[in-house]
């Protein structure tokens, strides 16, 4: 191999690396909070999320600490299986830098809840989760993707079921697998159907085949592949109607396990659309976007309709991620218009804002209620927050901040990023995208009661729980506070992730 193949692949390395020193260095560890497996953890995701910072600059900014971006702009190693580009490094900064606030905020949980009682396996498998999600997002070939996904899938399994006690966390793991499992097979039996119908199995060879419409291909079998591929990745995005684990999931999971499937995880289903629908089946955008379409729009009427009704706390933020999901898909399902491509950019990357923006919420959102729940006793009834205001003001604020940027209400990131979505939509000359456009908004509006609930809940009812006063402030406190500083900041001042995410699509897609 060359050392080109290995550069696209240090990181990788460096995180299979560590994540076996740390299962090895934890087998004799004893401590409680598994100190040396959780800052050996912390170290490893802060060293691959500058790495993957500095790689992200040097290919989007020109003579970036004297990189060449003409060179580093794109790489290929292992003869094109692995992929170096600004939308992999862009997504695995991301990522790297979610799980490191998920451990940050989930570690006191995770001892209070029992998990850290056999081992520090938490910590490993959440790298390996990474690890996987890693390989996925940089993969150029189809059967790279899998091996990423199911690397990702089989770590976070293994995270929900560690709770072996728990007969709820047990059937949301059974529930997960199975259904994973089903997900899984659907895509690998849409890959080997677009090769049959291509004969490749690279990304950019089956973005040529399908440009050239060789008479040797079947249409036929390219477009049932292409639906396979579709429904697997509506189950890995909780698409309606694939969205059946999400709620019991998100339940019965314990909540660290959940933050990393409703935060770092959506980065992984992003790239998959990225990968797989726009890279290698771009020639397909005509109909793979009709499917996305009704994705949405049922994402969007049974996310929201169906969070009014919950009243476990868990619950009702599937419901709200699934809603949140059909937004995203929007994004996706405008980039073809009346015969043109020109606004692909723009519908693509408000997608990538809105996901940075949703993984961001909801760190803000679990972080409160993992923090809530770290006296043993996890918050699981809305009503539980009743009075929160009161008794935990920073901790109320720091939601409240949240559920209006989940809401849509300006000026925090959650406007912004339900506005670009909405814009391509509302400003096309289709009645169809313009009737779409109108609804997304009246759903978001339905949205709007059940998050505002909760902040009346919070501030003007009597108090049912009491919660331990806070003793000073730990490093929880200050990332939460960061938490809720970005959201607010990068709605009064979105122009900068804005720019970075309409560069990441730009020199990875060439729009």
């Amino acid at each position: 191999m060359d050392k080109l193949s290995f550069m696209a692949i240090y990181p990788e390395i460096f995180l299979l690396v560590m994540a076996s020193l740390i299962l090895l260095v934890d087998v004799g560890s004893r401590a409680v909070l598994r100190p040396l497996a959780y800052y050996l953890s912390l170290f490893t995701l802060a060293a691959v999320s500058v790495y993957y910072a500095i790689s992200l600059g040097a290919q989007i900014s020109p003579n970036f600490l004297g990189a060449n971006a003409e060179i580093v702009q794109k790489f290929s190693g292992f003869s094109g299986t692995i992929v170096s580009d600004a939308m992999a490094n862009a997504l695995k900064l991301f990522a790297s830098v979610a799980v490191f606030v998920t451990l940050v905020y989930g570690r006191h949980y995770a001892v209070a809840t029992g998990l850290l009682a056999r081992g520090g396996e938490f910590f490993v498998l959440a790298l390996f989760l990474l690890l996987g999600l890693c390989i996925l997002v940089s993969a150029g070939n189809m059967l790279t993707i899998y091996l990423g996904l199911e690397l990702l899938s089989l770590s976070t399994y293994g995270m929900v079921a560690m709770n072996r006690d728990n007969g709820q966390s047990i059937e949301a793991a059974i529930k997960y697998f199975v259904l994973g499992c089903i997900a899984s097979g659907f895509l690998l039996f849409g890959i080997s159907l677009v090769y049959g119908a291509t004969g490749h199995l690279q990304l950019q060879e089956v973005f040529m085949s399908i440009m050239q419409q060789q008479e040797s291909m079947n249409p036929q079998l390219l477009v049932l592949g292409l639906v396979l591929i579709v429904t697997a990745i509506g189950f890995k995005f909780s698409a309606v109607p694939f969205h059946m684990w999400a709620p019991d999931v998100y339940q019965g999971a314990p909540k660290v396990v959940t933050l990393l499937i409703a935060g770092a995880s959506k980065f992984a289903a992003f790239g998959l659309i990225l990968r797989l629908l726009v890279e290698g089946l771009a020639f397909m955008m005509p109909v793979w976007q009709q499917m996305t379409l009704i994705l949405a729009v049922a994402s969007l009427l049974v996310g929201n309709l169906a969070a009014i009704a919950q009243s476990n706390i868990y619950r009702m933020l599937a419901f709200s991620t699934i809603g949140h999901i059909g937004f995203i898909l929007l994004g996706f399902s405008t980039g073809f218009m009346h015969g043109d491509v020109r606004g692909a950019g723009v519908s693509f990357s408000a997608a990538f804002f809105y996901t940075v923006i949703y993984v961001l919420g909801s760190l803000a959102a679990f972080g409160v209620l993992l923090h809530l729940g770290r006296n043993g006793k996890e918050v699981q009834n809305i009503q539980e927050l009743a009075g929160l205001g009161k008794t935990r003001p920073f901790m109320s604020l720091a939601m409240a901040v949240t559920l209006f940027s989940f809401a849509g209400i300006p000026p925090l990131a959650g406007f912004f990023a339900k506005f670009g979505v909405l814009q391509p939509l509302l400003a096309s000359d289709s009645s169809l995208y313009i009737g779409v456009g109108i609804f997304a908004v009246l759903m978001a509006l339905i949205g709007c009661f059940y998050y505002l609930r909760i902040v009346k809940i919070m501030y003007f009812d009597e108090a049912v729980e009491n919660y331990p006063a806070p003793t000073g402030w730990t490093q929880t406190d200050l990332l939460l506070a960061l938490n809720t500083v970005l959201l607010i900041a990068l709605g009064l001042m979105p122009d900068a992730l804005i720019w970075l995410c309409a560069k990441v699509i730009y020199f990875t897609l060439g729009l």
